[in-house]
């Protein structure tokens, strides 16, 4: 463990004694003593604080030891930690989601359609956003990456999937005038046991990008869900039932917000988010995922 000045214990152990006015035998250290102080202070003044290039480099030198500069997908073709450790290759079996898609839910529709549409998911289910709109079709490539960060902390995977959410959806949001993204919380429990929430992380990235501040202090998740991998359209909307509410104190005004998450499916989730912030005075509420379901 580190003292106050940035030492290990080992370190201590072989440092000047400065400070102590006394030396061991128990006499006056005199200029001993003031040489020990003197030499300590140029010690410190000498040291040189790493700019953040030169930690960039170092930490990538670090990840190169363990994970060298290859495809971590496919492991034949070279790429860097800006990639995310996905080549080019394997970038190209990314699905993007384009129109004609359902209006309400994002849903893509595979053909020609010159009019808006809402799909039967959307008039079958009570949903709370306006409308929601995803990045990519969580298939292939997407699916693994989104597993490995989410469930094994890959997180050198993070620029990858978050370029494909600022790709898609900065420009948009960005002249829309949208006041928040809100990220979907995880519970407590659930953000120990994984030690970070995807959504929070995709969301700073995502405002960085696009100029729209991140709020994580607006939800807060109160209800520990069943994961939702396994349960029809009607179990995953009781199971989001009450799932969230807003945080003590908090009042809205009208405001734009965007919920943001990695992966929509049936929409239960982060139409429980957005229920929770109209009752809080939302005037609207959209939802960003990285991938969708289909």
């Amino acid at each position: 463990m580190a003292n106050d000045a940035g030492m290990t214990k080992p370190e201590m152990r072989n440092a000047p004694a400065c400070g102590l006015g006394r030396a061991q035998n128990g006499t006056d250290g005199g200029d001993s003593s003031f040489g020990l102080r003197a030499s300590f202070v140029i010690r410190l003044s000498s040291f040189v604080i790493p700019s953040p290039a030169a930690c960039r480099e170092w930490l990538e030198a670090l990840l190169g030891l363990c994970y060298p500069a290859v495809c971590q997908i496919c492991a034949a073709r070279r790429c860097t930690p800006e990639d995310g450790f996905v080549c080019q290759r394997c970038y190209e079996r990314v699905r993007f989601i384009r129109p004609p898609f359902c209006e309400r839910c994002g849903l893509p529709y595979p053909g020609d359609l010159t009019a808006p549409f809402e799909c039967a998911n959307c008039r079958e289910l009570e949903l709370h956003f306006h409308f929601a709109r995803s990045a990519v079709a969580a298939k292939s490539v997407v699916l693994e990456v989104i597993h490995r960060y989410k469930y094994q902390g890959h997180l050198w995977f993070e620029p990858f999937l978050a370029g494909l959410l600022v790709r898609s959806a900065a420009t948009t949001l960005a002249r829309e005038h949208w006041d928040w993204l809100v990220p979907v919380p995880l519970h407590p429990t659930k953000e120990r046991e994984r030690e970070f929430n995807q959504a929070a992380r995709l969301a700073a990235r995502l405002a960085a990008a696009s100029g729209i501040p991140s709020n994580l202090r607006l939800l807060r998740r109160v209800k520990a869900t069943r994961t939702q991998t396994l349960l029809s359209r009607s179990e995953r909307a009781e199971n989001m039932h009450d799932a969230f509410v807003s945080r003590a104190g908090v009042k809205l005004h009208g405001e734009r917000i965007v919920v943001v998450d990695d992966v929509f499916t049936t929409g239960a989730t982060t139409s429980a988010c957005a229920r929770a912030l109209r009752l809080a005075g939302a005037s609207e509420v959209g939802v960003w995922t990285l991938a969708r379901g289909l």
